[in-house]
């Protein structure tokens, strides 16, 4: 892990938000979302995504699909910086050079607006910083045979700085209805509980969490409020929930649920991903939370 001082001066960094944070009201923002499968827009049920017959063939992938455009990754983020939305996230469900190459012209159409994520580790991830994006986000690299790798999870810190990395704690139920972090496109359980110990652990690793409530994801099914409650009782530091959301309603629900700490991803069911949620008036609701909070 990292040297006993970088980690104690993260903590004193971090208590001085989370006293901050304590005193002053904080709007939940709406994340929005880049995900590219074979170098194209997607919108896909997560847990539907297995290898292809050819390692880096993304075209012999057959996911459950919700939505597939020509509309280039970099559109989405010029969108998203027209909007003012900041922090949303660019996901590579697929390891071939279309994917990567749409990747980083999404970061680069929005320089400082973007996460991007998905088989990042400590020898790309400087290419997609370099592209413009603000952090990285790590799941599979940082775990090995089902366990949390505390070698890999230095390497990454050390490779970007903790200040730059997002950790992915995507997760589901297991059957002892415990939260388990899932890797591997949430094919592979891990032993990594998503509680209140593992996210205060592992916030002086990163600097915000990712969390896909992976059981629902992609499914336009509703929120899995269970996780949502756990979000913002127990994390200390920024917290993205995906999974679920389909209205306005939900996206109020996740703000009492997670008490206003828990942000906001929505996907499959926005209108620009051919559902029937606009776009336009979540920017609105994000909007109208600064306004509430001011």
């Amino acid at each position: 892990m990292v040297s006993a001082a970088r980690d104690a001066e993260r903590e004193r960094a971090r208590e001085a938000v989370r006293a901050r944070m304590a005193n002053v009201a904080r709007a939940v923002r709406f994340r929005p979302c880049v995900d590219i499968h074979d170098g194209k827009v997607k919108q896909i049920v997560g847990s539907t995504l297995r290898d292809g017959v050819t390692p880096g063939d993304a075209s012999s992938e057959t996911p459950a699909t919700n939505f597939e455009t020509e509309i280039p990754s970099a559109a989405y983020a010029e969108m998203y910086k027209r909007d003012g939305i900041y922090g949303g996230h660019v996901i590579l469900l697929s390891k071939d050079e279309g994917t990567t190459r749409a990747a980083k012209e999404a970061a680069a159409a929005f320089p400082g607006g973007l996460h991007v994520g998905g088989g990042v580790n400590p020898t790309n991830a400087g290419e997609f910083l370099d592209a413009g994006a603000s952090h990285v986000i790590v799941t599979s690299y940082v775990f090995k045979d089902g366990a949390l790798d505390e070698r890999a999870l230095d390497e990454m810190v050390r490779a970007v700085g903790a200040d730059k990395l997002v950790l992915d704690l995507s997760c589901r139920l297991d059957g002892d209805g415990v939260y388990k972090v899932v890797t591997d496109r949430w094919q592979k359980w891990t032993d990594l509980a998503v509680d209140s110990a593992t996210m205060e652990r592992l916030s002086k690793c990163c600097d915000e969490f990712l969390v896909h409530g992976v059981d629902v994801e992609g499914m336009k099914l509703g929120i899995d409020l269970k996780l949502v409650e756990l979000l913002g009782a127990s994390c200390p530091i920024p917290v993205t929930y995906a999974g679920g959301v389909r209205s306005l309603e939900d996206l109020e629900l996740v703000k009492a649920a997670g008490k206003g700490m828990v942000d906001i991803t929505v996907g499959s069911a926005l209108d620009c991903f051919g559902g029937a949620l606009k776009y336009d008036d979540v920017v609105a609701w994000h909007n109208r939370q600064k306004v509430d909070v001011a």
